[in-house]
C-alpha cells in the first residue's frame, strides 16, 4: 500500500482537532491551506496533505504536486483509515526553496493496521510549496 491508497472521512468542523495531529485546531491548521491558502513551510504542505489523503481531498493532492511527477489521479482505497501522523525530521522554512520531511503516517484496513515511513522531497515553485516525491517504506505492525 503506498500513501496515495488512502481512505478518510468528511471535513471536519473548524473547532475540530487537525487530522494531521498537530495538536491545533482544524481551522487553525490545515483547513485553511486546503481553502487555498499557501504553505509557509514544506512541513506544513507535508501535513496538510496528510490531512487531505484521510479526507480524501484528491483535488488539494493534485495541486499541491509537482507537475513533473505528479500523477493522472490518486487512488484513494476507501478500505483503508489514516489514523496517526508523526513528523520524524523537517527542513524547508519561509526562506527556503527546497525541503525535506521524514514522517511516519500509521493506518487501518480493517483488522490490519500498518505504518507508512517515507521522507519526502518538497520544492518551492512560483511562492508555493509542493511535494516533488518520496522514499517510503512500509511496515505491517
Amino acid at each position: 500500500m503506498s500513501f496515495g491508497e488512502a481512505t478518510g472521512t468528511r471535513r471536519p468542523n473548524g473547532a475540530a482537532s487537525c487530522p494531521c495531529g498537530s495538536g491545533a485546531r482544524f481551522s487553525a491548521c490545515c483547513g485553511p491551506l486546503l481553502d487555498g491558502v499557501a504553505a509557509e513551510t514544506a512541513e506544513q504542505l507535508m501535513r496538510s496533505r496528510y490531512t487531505a489523503f484521510a479526507l480524501r481531498d484528491e483535488p488539494y493532492l493534485m495541486r499541491t504536486w509537482h507537475p513533473e511527477t505528479r500523477p493522472r489521479s490518486v487512488d484513494l482505497d476507501p478500505a483503508t483509515r489514516w489514523v496517526g501522523l508523526t513528523i520524524e525530521r523537517a527542513r524547508g522554512g519561509t526562506d527556503d526553496n527546497a525541503g525535506v520531511v521524514e514522517f511516519r503516517a500509521r493506518w487501518r484496513a480493517g483488522d490490519t493496521a500498518g505504518e507508512l515511513h517515507e521522507v519526502s522531497r518538497f520544492e518551492r515553485r512560483r511562492a508555493r510549496w509542493v511535494y516533488v516525491d518520496g522514499v517510503t517504506d512500509e511496515k505491517p505492525l
